[in-house]
C-alpha cells in the first residue's frame, strides 16, 4: 500500500504501513478508534510544532491495494484556540456514501451500506461492492447514538442494512429527510425528519449538544418534489463545524450565510449521458469556498467494484489532483485530506498557536 503526504513544498511517499511520518503545523490527525477493528497504532506527539502519526492496516482491508492515501498539508492551520477534546470531529470512512463520525461524545453513523451490495433491487442493472471493507459487517459497528440519512435512494437509504439495524437497535436516535418516511417508519421509534433550514439538538450521554440543522440537497424527480437533505453538523462548544451532501448538488443561495470549516463533498464529477449523477470539480470548490472551508474532505462514492448495465455507461470526470489545483486558486488556504477507508481521521479547531 501507499500513502501520500503532502505539505509544505515536497511530498512524502511511503510504501508500506505501519508509517511515521513527522508534519508541521497541522491540526489533523488519524486517532484511536473505538472500533475493535479500526486501530491505528499510537501516535506521539511532541511538545513542538510536529506531530507524529503512526498507522495500522486494517485486518479487513486488501494487502492488494494499489494506492490508499491521507493528505496532511502544512501551514495553513488558522482559527482559534483548541476547546479540550469535545470539540473536534472523528471521521471514518465507511465507502460510498458512508461513514461513521463521531463528536462531543456522540457516534452518528451516515447513510449506511453494511449488509450485501448497493444493487436498488435490479442487481442486472448496477451492482457495486465495495473495495476494501469487504469483511466489515453491521456488528463491526460499535453502538451508535444517531443514524442520519440524507436522501430516501438506496445508496443512503439501504433497507438491507436498516432493516438489521433497526432489530439491534430499534430505539437509536434518527434524522432524516422527509422522503425517506415510508422507509424508516415501519422500521425505527424515534425518527425526527428535518426540512431544509431546520435543526434539531442532539443530546450526548455526557451533557454535551451537536446541533444539526437540514440543507437543501438534489431535487430526485419532477422539479416541485421536495429536495434531498445535506446536513450542517457544529460542535459542542462551537469551535468547529461540518458540512456533508453526498452528491455535491446544493442551493448555493440558500448557503451564503452558513459557514462549516469542514466540507465533506465529492470532487470526482459521475456523468450518465445528458445527466449528472454527481458533481463535483468546480462545483465543489464553489461549495467549499461559499461555506469558507479550511478543511476539504474528498469522497470518492463512485469507487466501487460496479457491474451492470448502467455502470458501464458511467463516465468520470475530473481527478482528486485537477480538483486540489482549482481549490488551491480560488481558496489556497483550505486544506484537502483524503480519507482512508476504515481509519479515523481527527480534525481538531485550528489554533493560532501551532
Amino acid at each position: 500500500m501507499a500513502m501520500v503526504v503532502s505539505g509544505g513544498k515536497m511530498p512524502l511517499h511511503a510504501n508500506a504501513l505501519p508509517l511515521s511520518i513527522i508534519n508541521t503545523k497541522t491540526r489533523v490527525r488519524p486517532a484511536a478508534s473505538s472500533f475493535p477493528l479500526f486501530s491505528p497504532a499510537p501516535h506521539s506527539h511532541s511538545p513542538s510544532r510536529s506531530l507524529s502519526i503512526r498507522f495500522k492496516p486494517l485486518q479487513h482491508v486488501s494487502r492488494s491495494l494499489s494506492v490508499v492515501s491521507s493528505v496532511l498539508s502544512e501551514d495553513r492551520a488558522t482559527g482559534v484556540s483548541g476547546s479540550g477534546g469535545t470539540d473536534a470531529f472523528k471521521l471514518t470512512y465507511l465507502e460510498g456514501n458512508s461513514w461513521l463520525w463521531e463528536t462531543g461524545g456522540l457516534r452518528i453513523l451516515v447513510d449506511p451500506i453494511l449488509v450485501g451490495n448497493l444493487d436498488f433491487g435490479i442487481p442486472w442493472l448496477y451492482d457495486a461492492a465495495k473495495r476494501f471493507l469487504k469483511g466489515f459487517k453491521l456488528d463491526d459497528l460499535p453502538e451508535v447514538d444517531c443514524l442520519l440519512i440524507t436522501q430516501s435512494l438506496d445508496d443512503h437509504c439501504h433497507l438491507n442494512t436498516l432493516r438489521p439495524l433497526s432489530k439491534k437497535s430499534p430505539d437509536v436516535k434518527v434524522i432524516a429527510t422527509p422522503n425517506a418516511k415510508p422507509l424508516l417508519d415501519p422500521l425505527f421509534r424515534n425518527v425526527t425528519y428535518l426540512e431544509p433550514g431546520e435543526s434539531y439538538e442532539l443530546n450526548a450521554r455526557n451533557g454535551s449538544k451537536v446541533r444539526v440543522k437540514a440543507t437543501a440537497g438534489p431535487v430526485l424527480g419532477p422539479p416541485w418534489q421536495r429536495p434531498e437533505n445535506g446536513y450542517l453538523l457544529v460542535s459542542p462548544e462551537d469551535q468547529i463545524s461540518l458540512y456533508y451532501e453526498p452528491h455535491c448538488v446544493c442551493n448555493m443561495e440558500l448557503l451564503k450565510n452558513e459557514r462549516a470549516d469542514i466540507v465533506i463533498t465529492p470532487v470526482i464529477k459521475q456523468l450518465l449521458p445528458q445527466f449528472t449523477l454527481v458533481s463535483g470539480q468546480e462545483d465543489a470548490v464553489q461549495l467549499a469556498k461559499i461555506l469558507k472551508a479550511m478543511f476539504v474532505v474528498p469522497m470518492q462514492n463512485g469507487d466501487l467494484d460496479a457491474k451492470g448495465i448502467l455502470a458501464s455507461i458511467i463516465k468520470k470526470e475530473g481527478t482528486i489532483e485537477s480538483f486540489k489545483d482549482l481549490l488551491a486558486r480560488e481558496l489556497p488556504k483550505a486544506q484537502v485530506l483524503e480519507p482512508i477507508a476504515g481509519v479515523p481521521l481527527e480534525i481538531l479547531p485550528p489554533t493560532s498557536d501551532v
